[in-house]
């Protein structure tokens, strides 16, 4: 049986232009992994493929094991989807909304109450459990969010820009709970604008531009990748990124040199 938590296999999806191109990549178990890409990258399409939102137009997606393509509703029993934008029940208190989305997971009601209170207390939101979420700010709706996320007890969580609008406090918050659900097993594939996250937080880095990977390791290897040991993760991505601007335009420039030919 496969050691990944997750295993993206020749994943490909196309919009008007290719989004995802030919996008191959893995995280072990117990791993946090941070994919990384400037705007435009491919990044969100790729996770949300992943999570079972957008189907690919071609390509593999295994989960522990377990094909996500075979076996949609096992695997998704498996993970956590937190979008950037937090989608939570305006007209709920968070500790409704917490049991609800564990009732959806048919979690015995006992276990869901001690889930969601465990949950509510760890992301500083027991004070306002029972206040409707319509008046909390982004950062409470988020944290809120990740709490429903997290009610299952997933063993794979999916996070795309978490961070987003947080004040420190509220970022700080996410990130030690992340990193305590890690030290116990669980896997994260998270992508984040804020570079230092990522250069603190992944055991390993995934970088894609134009859909395709382009890049992968722990930093140390980015660094040696990119020939200067001394680099910041910002100073190599941007280099990796360039790189890659560069080898495309010089393809294209010889095919547009082909056809005039």
């Amino acid at each position: 049986m496969s050691g990944y938590a997750l295993e993206v296999s020749n994943l490909v999806k196309t919009f008007d232009r290719p989004a995802v191109n030919n996008l191959s990549f893995s995280v072990n178990g117990g791993e946090f992994y941070s994919l990384l890409g400037p705007n435009g990258a491919g990044k969100t399409t790729s996770l949300r493929i992943v999570a079972g939102l957008l189907q690919a137009d071609s390509g593999g997606i295994h989960v522990f094991g377990e094909n996500a393509l075979t076996n949609p509703v096992g695997v998704k029993r498996m993970m956590a989807w937190v979008p950037d934008e937090p989608m939570i029940y305006d007209r709920l208190t968070p500790l409704e909304y917490l049991e609800f989305v564990a009732g959806l997971w048919e979690i015995e009601s006992s276990q869901a109450r001690k889930n969601s209170e465990e949950l509510l207390d760890w992301l500083a939101l027991a004070p306002h459990a029972h206040e409707r979420c319509e008046g909390f700010s982004k950062g409470m709706r988020q944290k809120v969010a990740l709490a429903g996320a997290l009610v299952h007890d997933p063993r794979l969580i999916i996070l795309d820009e978490p961070l987003t609008g947080l004040d420190a406090g509220s970022a700080r918050l996410v990130k030690d709970v992340l990193l305590a659900r890690v030290e116990k097993g669980c896997s994260v594939i998270m992508t984040t604008h804020i570079l230092e996250v990522a250069e603190r937080m992944a055991e390993r880095i995934g970088v894609i531009s134009k859909g395709r990977l382009i890049a992968e390791g722990s930093l140390e290897g980015l660094r040696n990748q990119t020939g200067d040991k001394a680099n910041s993760l910002e100073e190599i991505f941007l280099e990796l990124v360039e790189d890659d601007d560069n080898e495309a335009l010089q393809f294209e420039t010889t095919q547009g040199q082909g056809k005039a030919a």
